[in-house]
């Protein structure tokens, strides 16, 4: 399945608050559907793939950019779970959105897309670039982009920016300082369920 492109607060009340897709909040409090409000209790499968689809949805992922994330988490020294998540917040996308210069990852992944943000200097238009410690984030010269970024910069998505990133206002200008600690993790997610959920497949 391709990356999803329809109605965002559906997700949001089946799986809970996703603050990387979207900003606005369910009025309805139960699940979509024509039983939503009567749901049956759900298997371990179940809840490993509400898990799982918490990650694809809030990122933006496809199942296959996901389950490559899984692998190579795999081969990385440390917690799997832990790994992963880092290596889905040190994307460019989720970072332009971290720093405020976008309300949501999809948005930021549009100014990624379009040309509006550089990395060290230099255009970078590959909403998947890992970011390192070291890297400035910044925005294109450029009287449209630099508008963009100011008019969202007025409104962040969250409300307050991890502790590996830095951000100057009125350079426009970000700093990855560290990889991101696991309780800066905006996400509410069990990440060893995702692990598990892919441990025959990854």
């Amino acid at each position: 399945m391709s990356r999803y492109r329809g109605p965002r607060l559906r997700i949001t009340r089946r799986l809970g608050e996703l603050p990387g897709l979207t900003r606005k909040s369910a009025r309805r409090a139960y699940a979509p559907g024509q039983h939503g409000q009567n749901r049956k209790k759900r298997s371990e499968y179940a809840i490993r793939l509400e898990e799982k689809q918490k990650l694809r949805f809030n990122y933006g992922l496809s199942e296959k950019q996901l389950l490559r994330y899984v692998r190579k988490a795999r081969r990385a020294t440390g917690s799997t779970g832990q790994v992963l998540l880092q290596l889905l917040e040190m994307r460019l996308d989720n970072t332009v959105f971290r720093l405020g210069m976008a309300p949501t990852i999809p948005g930021a992944r549009q100014l990624v897309n379009h040309g509006h943000v550089t990395v060290n200097g230099r255009n970078v238009n590959i909403a998947s670039y890992q970011c390192r410690p070291g890297d400035v984030i910044g925005v294109r010269d450029k009287e449209q982009s630099r508008r963009l970024v100011t008019q969202n910069l007025e409104y962040p998505g969250l409300a307050y920016m991890p502790s590996h990133l830095e951000f100057d206002k009125n350079a426009l200008s970000g700093k990855v300082n560290s990889l991101i600690e696991r309780e800066w993790v905006s996400l509410k997610i069990n990440e060893l369920l995702v692990v598990e959920y892919y441990s025959r497949q990854a």
